[in-house]
């Protein structure tokens, strides 16, 4: 008896360590998936985006632990830095140089991708941690199945990100950030399957795009770092559209030092019309906007656990 109680208590534990390290998941599996999935709808599920892979502490920015960890707490799409190594790798790193937040210093570029692999990731903090600077192919074969990678503009040449979200067969889970109309064209001309994260923040820079030729469903739109009353008659264009608007808090609300405040910030973004919010408080994020997501929604499919 004793022997069938130790064993029923180890399948147990088992069980419950299984569900613990469960993945909130996207589930996305092509370019024409995405696209629906960032199509509004108004009745749409509300969510986030970690800002450089998300902030928390404990977790290195642009690393594969910092994506695992926020995805245990909520679904979520990541916003990503790519640079270039001095022997044209591609890393995930926000600065050009590693002095924040590696315990190495001077510039990303004068270093090897070997050279790189040898430092140590500090979080948010500044504490060293034991885990490394990935590169932009490991983020991609770890995401598939998972989640969205959202790829902002650094330093690597249009046509080598180009080439490895096409040669990885990635469209449904890498995006291209895109500043102009140009820009995005450039990309949509190279591959007719590449989503966009655009900056939309005007009525003319909507025009340009219009006038590009840019389909919307392959536009998310990025507003800007403020949530503000002047957003409403874009919010409704881009709606109309069919295109999910985005604020980014980084720069603004997540700032605030009060928890209450930065709750109702993040909560007041999407009740006057965001469709997500790009956040470095990931998880702080997620949990404020929890009770706005809506009972019923045909976005459901898409999202899931492993």
């Amino acid at each position: 008896m004793i022997k069938k109680i130790l064993l029923a208590a180890c399948f147990l534990g088992a069980q419950l360590s299984t569900r613990a390290q469960q993945l909130h998941v996207l589930k996305i599996s092509n370019s024409k998936e995405l696209q629906a999935f960032l199509r509004y709808t108004g009745k749409d599920i509300p969510f986030i985006s970690g800002h450089r892979g998300g902030v928390n502490k404990g977790f290195p920015e642009n690393s594969i632990p910092a994506f695992e960890n926020t995805l245990k707490h909520t679904p979520a799409t990541f916003e990503i830095d790519p640079r270039l190594t001095k022997d044209s790798a591609i890393v995930l790193m926000h600065d050009a140089t590693l002095d924040r937040t590696t315990t190495g210093t001077g510039k990303v570029s004068d270093y090897t991708l070997a050279e790189l692999k040898q430092l140590k990731l500090k979080d948010v903090e500044g504490n060293v941690t034991e885990y490394r600077i990935p590169t932009l192919q490991e983020a991609i074969t770890w995401a598939k199945g998972k989640t969205v990678l959202i790829l902002d503009k650094k330093d690597v040449p249009f046509e080598m990100t180009a080439n490895i979200i096409t040669k990885n067969k990635a469209e449904g889970h890498v995006m291209i950030t895109v500043h102009t109309a140009k820009e995005a064209r450039w990309y949509y001309d190279r591959n007719k399957n590449f989503v966009f994260e655009a900056f939309v923040k005007t009525p003319e820079a909507m025009a340009s795009y219009e006038a590009a030729g840019i389909p919307w469903s392959h536009i998310m739109a990025y507003v800007g770092p403020d949530n503000k009353p002047e957003l409403k008659p874009l919010y409704e264009q881009l709606n109309k559209r069919g295109v999910m608007c985005m604020i980014s808090t980084a720069p603004t609300y997540d700032k605030q030092a009060d928890a209450a405040a930065r709750t109702a910030a993040y909560q007041a973004i999407i009740r006057d019309g965001a469709s997500l919010i790009e956040a470095d408080r990931s998880i702080e994020a997620a949990t404020a906007i929890k009770d706005l997501v809506p009972a019923k929604s045909g976005k459901q499919r898409f999202f899931g656990k492993k």
